[in-house]
């Protein structure tokens, strides 16, 4: 039955970003390809280099999280396929279920936030490393006992982010980014290792974490990175994911990317 569920809410929230990757993908060139998988780096345009990059992504577990979050990146100097300086803009939007502290009821959180960040990529022939750092705005709402308490509301804060990219050969690749906000302690990573499986397409297994001073999630499970439809670049992932409170469950995920 949770099967059932879990695909419901997956398809959901894959509508979402396939609409929003949509809009984005319309508002460019048409004849524009995506850039290779999370790097930056890409073929080259008739007229001009990529300079910018939209990533999408949702998440949905059996257990009752959904996440979901649009990040743009802008070359500010040349083009994304060389070294230089990054203006990053980072929403996202999700729901979780923890056990409160003091009264023991199931709370469900749900919280939407915007970063703005500025930073620097690095660019090498098989390598990208990106750090960034900025202002980071979430606004968090509680269910049950938690309704209106201090930890509710608009909170503002520091966001740092790393992001890194290697394809140490042509069958290998390797993709990290974490994350860190100083509103409530909140954190993101995931770290994706894959094998060359046809062309551009890589197959591998892929790990997780997120949370704050309420929830946290940890996941393992397997990808696969670099599908194309046209002018954007899709990746899909699944496994199996616990909570702090011991609940367990499967997640799916689906993330697009597009450059222009």
């Amino acid at each position: 039955m949770f099967g059932i569920c879990l695909v419901r809410k997956l398809g959901t929230l894959f509508n979402r970003v396939a609409v929003i990757a949509a809009l984005v993908q319309i508002g460019g060139s048409m004849q524009a390809k995506a850039a290779d998988w999370y790097t930056g780096a890409s073929e080259p345009k008739p007229s001009k280099d990529w300079i910018v990059a939209v990533d999408s992504s949702a998440t949905a577990t059996s257990t009752g999280a959904e996440f979901a979050s649009v990040t743009g990146t802008v070359a500010l100097d040349q083009s994304l396929n060389v070294s230089g300086t990054r203006l990053r803009i980072e929403t996202l939007a999700g729901t979780y279920k923890y056990d409160s502290s003091t009264t023991g009821e199931r709370i469900r959180g749900d919280q939407a936030g915007v970063a703005v960040l500025g930073g620097y990529q690095w660019i090498a022939p098989r390598s990208a490393l990106s750090v960034y750092g900025g202002v980071d705005v979430r606004d968090w709402r509680f269910s049950g006992s938690e309704v209106g308490g201090p930890s509710a509301g608009v909170r503002q804060g520091l966001k740092t982010a790393v992001e890194y990219y290697a394809s140490p050969s042509d069958r290998l690749m390797l993709f990290a980014y974490g994350s860190y906000s100083t509103i409530y302690n909140a954190y993101y990573g995931r770290v994706k290792l894959g094998l060359a499986a046809l062309g551009p397409v890589y197959v591998g297994p892929e790990l997780a974490a997120l949370g704050d001073d309420f929830y946290r999630q940890w996941r393992i499970g397997g990808h696969v990175t670099g599908l194309q439809l046209g002018g954007l670049q899709f990746g899909v992932s699944a496994g199996y994911q616990i909570d702090k409170s011991g609940s367990g469950g499967a997640y799916g995920s689906l993330d697009i990317r597009a450059a222009y």
